[in-house]
């Protein structure tokens, strides 16, 4: 009986949101070791180390911002079914693995996003890779979830889709140029940002009706 409980339990998802906050904290915390300046520095030397930390400032918050909107729609996703084992669980563990290297991405970004393309690449496919695992979590999950209605599905799935549709554009772009591929990564934020809105919109409309 004790066995069945304990396999119940790991099948919950609360286990998952706490493992998934623990590594997604750490790797945010992570993001901020690349952002430093020497000490001992006289004036006119701390002004241009403050200058030169400007890409790492850059990569740090667009890094930051990116996790929390991964951190936020795994929770989401997971609140989605009363339970969460075998396939779920599987590829969340694999969503969070791929989490917790987005600090090295990112300080290859800093370092030498402005002039290396695989620099950029390699952050970008990173970040689908993500999306890609989260996507599969959601289709796997919303059955048992009872999310059935095309709309929802295709509401819900249009706001998680939008990062790898953002990022994976940029690859081609960044092949020619790679610091117009990385501005091309700030659609991210008011594309989500219009898509959220709308999916609560639709979603309000619905109960009202």
């Amino acid at each position: 009986m004790s066995q069945v409980s304990n396999a119940s339990a790991s099948a919950r998802p609360d286990r998952l949101i706490t493992l998934s906050d623990g590594i997604f904290a750490i790797a945010m915390t992570l993001l901020a070791l690349d952002v430093r300046i020497a000490p001992g520095l006289d004036s006119e030397q701390f002004h241009d180390a403050l200058r030169e930390s400007t890409p790492q400032l850059a990569a740090y918050a667009l890094s930051f911002l990116i996790l929390a909107i991964f951190w936020r729609d795994q929770r989401q996703i997971l609140l989605m079914s009363a339970k969460t084992g075998g396939l779920p669980q599987h590829l969340t563990l694999a969503v969070l693995g791929v989490i917790a290297i987005v600090p090295f991405p990112t300080s290859l970004l800093a370092e030498y996003g402005a002039r290396e393309t695989w620099a950029v690449v390699m952050y970008a496919a990173t970040i689908c890779a993500i999306d890609l695992l989260q996507l599969a979590m959601f289709a796997t999950l919303r059955g048992r979830h009872g999310v059935r209605a095309v709309g929802e599905w295709q509401d819900t799935a249009a706001d998680l889709i939008a990062p790898v549709v953002v990022f994976g554009a940029s690859v081609p772009v960044a092949l020619i140029d790679p610091q117009v591929a990385m501005w091309c990564w700030l659609a991210l934020f008011p594309l989500k940002t219009v898509l959220g809105r709308r999916e609560r919109r639709l979603r309000s409309t619905r109960r009202e009706g």
